[in-house]
């Protein structure tokens, strides 16, 4: 073309008649304003004016392509090679043809590099009106199918549908390696007017690396990672990638099946694990999902626990963080391997009978410059104020619960896991701070709701809309609350007021229970309020009772260092506490290390001290958390009735001045009842008495002074035999021995 008109769209009084009459032409189907918009990289609608559009009785081509010296339209049937005009110097080219044709493009940079490129701009929505106005009510709970990038085959052409939500850009674009992160390249169109921009870049397969460059209101460009990206480059690397995560295949159908019973009356035994922490290699390097899975659940398995709970595994950028500062929440992290890598461990765990809940951190997020915050330039996933928006002493961002679309993209995401990765629970991370408007706050940095009150209503109706949606869709499901405060109704339904989760964390009972057990012995009878407390509301809400990794970080010590005493007392403490933990009311939790009481408090960046088996205390421990694990799951009475009166009663709770509680734990038949004998001092009492329930037989089925779990081998070896005699309340009785610091678990056999 004329040197004149490549320097861009020029008067036409400069040039001679058949550049004038060509350009004429052109002009009747290219608008020249609008063909500066898209130079400009402003369009919110490239399709437009980009790809085939009929002109009169024929058609014409565009297409802009700033790496081009030169372009070709190709008819994909006949081969013919048509030279397009290129009629602005910035990459604008052209052509008009006499019939619609199916093309593609051979394009020719500056180095005389050739290739071949479908045309993005002929490609129709693959998004419905429909979708758009389901995720802008907030209730298209697998949104996650439509934004994002995902590998589709359209029109028989292969590649990747880009989709995501910025109401407030000027411009959106989608950015990588494939357009050498040119924002003008890959220009995206605005669905309507939803805010959502979308794109189908043939041609591209898993792998490819990309963003989204936005363009603000006030004209700067900003990169994001994908919000509903499902994969990401590894730290400190932002890029999103592609990946397909629906060609796993599953092996795990029956434990799907059997997860549908929603009971609560069954075993609930926890291991909860931060993946980067449990297991390293030889080089202290991350092991892979699949290294991790076939050491970890056969740990899991030999152990006698029923779930693995994971520190969250959505893609974040600090290790330091343990994952809860997310930037990815559709994205497992890259740190342990690829999404097939994490189904196939989710799926080895189903196929050995071991449930899998993730950490999930819905309450706050980081103010990483990829990430969520002031995503399309504007205060979109938080609020604008950040009385609203943003927790001062945590240095992080609040959701806008309110904001339906953002709503939406939290709902949809819980979903998103229990969908694409089997996941079969979600522990709900800092509800407390969801529910308080002043949670971490001083006086002056929040604002009151509407009705002057420190209550966070919007989410309050988010959390209830969560657990509602999750629970009809995937039930047998758990959903479960990290909840620190008194709040009413956490685990109770949202038809009767609660919040609909499933259970709640036992804060009250933990901080209560680990006060008292690092008592010394002697002054234990003056806090034995502690030790008991935690029965006047263990069933104000379905209780998990938790010893997880807060409580062995920052300062606080281990388990077994929280003990006191000297070495054997320490360690027999600590099975006591246990023993206890195991036989009150509540499902349990147990972060790894303490079934084989590590000394050192947990540390993120280097693996468990895993040496320590090879000595003998640690290894009886570890023995002993093993077989009370085993012995919980076997025997219903510790589980069977764990949110209900009928499940559990006190023989003797006001025995302070020994520091001994005796209690019984009910199962289904009367044959299943456990009586629970827990001495908290160091004294063992060779003849103790204790009321029962029935008359009959009692048989000592585990006794933590055991000399295989370390202790003294004070046991109740035979049978005991019921007498009567008025003792506890009660019209029969047994004479025990019970273990210094210990505890003795009796079952009634007739």
């Amino acid at each position: 073309m004329n040197s004149k008109i490549d320097k861009g769209v020029v008067p036409l009084n400069i040039l001679n008649k058949v550049e004038r009459d060509r350009v004429v032409y052109m002009k009747e189907y290219i608008n020249e304003d609008e063909l500066n918009v898209l130079i400009n990289s402003n369009h919110r609608d490239p399709h437009h004016i980009l790809g085939m559009h009929k002109y009169k009785n024929t058609f014409y081509v565009n297409i802009f392509y700033p790496l081009a010296k030169e372009v070709y339209l190709l008819d994909k049937e006949t081969s013919k090679k048509i030279k397009m005009e290129k009629i602005h110097i910035a990459g604008f080219f052209t052509t008009v043809i006499t019939k619609k044709i199916n093309y593609k493009f051979l394009i020719v940079n500056y180095e005389n590099h050739k290739w071949e490129i479908e045309d993005p701009y002929r490609f129709s929505s693959q998004i419905s009106d429909v979708d758009l106005y389901l995720f802008g009510q907030g209730t298209h709970y697998e949104i996650y199918n439509k934004l994002g990038a995902h590998l589709e085959e359209i029109e028989g052409v292969k590649g990747v549908i880009f989709a995501v939500w910025a109401p407030n850009a000027e411009r959106v674009s989608v950015i990588g390696d494939f357009n050498h992160w040119d924002g003008r390249v890959h220009q995206m169109r605005e669905l309507g007017s939803s805010g959502i921009y979308e794109l189908f870049i043939p041609s591209l397969v898993s792998g490819e690396k990309y963003k989204f460059e936005i363009k603000t209101k006030e004209g700067y460009l900003i990169k994001k990672a994908d919000p509903y990206g499902n994969y990401s480059e590894l730290r400190p690397n932002t890029a999103s990638v592609v990946t397909d995560i629906n060609s796993y295949c599953w092996k795990d159908d029956k434990w799907m099946d059997r997860r549908k019973d929603k009971s609560l009356n069954r075993p609930i035994s926890i291991y909860e694990v931060h993946l980067g922490s449990w297991k390293r290699n030889d080089n202290d390097e991350f092991l892979n999902y699949k290294e991790i899975a076939d050491g970890l659940v056969e740990y899991v398995k030999e152990m006698g626990y029923t779930h693995i709970e994971l520190l969250p595994v959505a893609e974040h950028p600090y290790d330091a963080s343990w994952g809860y500062q997310v930037v990815g929440y559709y994205a497992i992290t890259s740190r342990f391997g690829t999404p097939e890598d994490f189904m196939y461990f989710v799926d080895c765990c189903h196929r050995n009978n071991i449930g899998v809940i993730i950490d999930w951190v819905p309450a706050h997020f980081p103010k990483d410059e990829h990430g969520l915050i002031r995503f399309d330039g504007t205060a979109l996933y938080e609020h604008d104020d950040p009385k609203r928006g943003e927790h001062p002493h945590w240095g992080t961002m609040i959701f806008n619960y309110g904001r339906k679309e953002v709503s939406n993209f939290l709902i949809a995401n819980a979903v998103f896991w229990f969908d694409k990765y089997h996941i079969d629970g979600l522990r709900v991370d800092a509800v407390a701070s969801m529910l308080y408007l002043d949670y971490g706050k001083d006086y002056d940095e929040w604002i009151p709701n509407e009705y002057g009150g420190r209550e966070n209503n919007e989410a309050v109706e988010f959390l209830k809309h969560l657990n509602s949606i999750v629970y009809k869709k995937y039930p047998g499901i758990m959903m479960v609350a990290e909840e620190s405060t008194s709040w009413t109704g956490v685990s109770r339904p949202t038809d009767v007021g609660g919040l609909g989760f499933g259970m709640k964390w036992n804060m009250g009972w933990m901080n209560d229970f680990l006060r008292y057990m690092q008592k010394e012995p002697i002054h234990r009878k003056y806090h034995h309020n502690d030790l008991t407390f935690g029965m006047i509301y263990a069933y104000t809400e379905n209780f998990i009772l938790v010893l997880s990794h807060d409580e062995v970080v920052h300062g606080k010590g281990s388990m077994i260092s929280k003990m006191p005493g000297d070495y054997w007392q320490k360690f027999a403490n600590l099975r006591v506490a246990y023993g206890f933990m195991y036989g009150h009311p509540g499902k349990k939790l147990q972060f790894m290390g303490n079934e084989f009481a590590q000394f050192d408090e947990w540390a993120e960046s280097k693996s468990l001290d895993w040496h320590l088996l090879l000595y003998d205390s640690h290894k009886q421990m570890h023995d002993y958390v093993r077989d009370l694990n085993k012995l919980y799951i076997n025997e219903s009475a510790f589980w069977y009735d764990d949110f209900s009166e009928k499940g559990f009663e006190w023989i003797n709770c006001s025995d302070y001045q020994e520091s001994i509680i005796t209690f019984i734990r009910k199962g289904k038949d009367k044959k299943d009842t456990l009586v629970f004998i827990c001495n908290f001092t160091p004294v063992p009492r060779t003849m103790h008495r204790i009321g029962v329930p029935y008359s009959g037989k009692y048989k000592e089925i585990l006794n933590s002074d055991n000399k295989e779990y370390g202790g003294s081998g004070i046991l109740n070896t035979d049978v005991l035999h019921s007498k009567e005699i008025d003792w506890d309340g009660r019209n029969q009785a047994i004479d025990v021995k019970i273990p210094p610091l210990g505890v003795s678990i009796l079952k009634f056999i007739g």
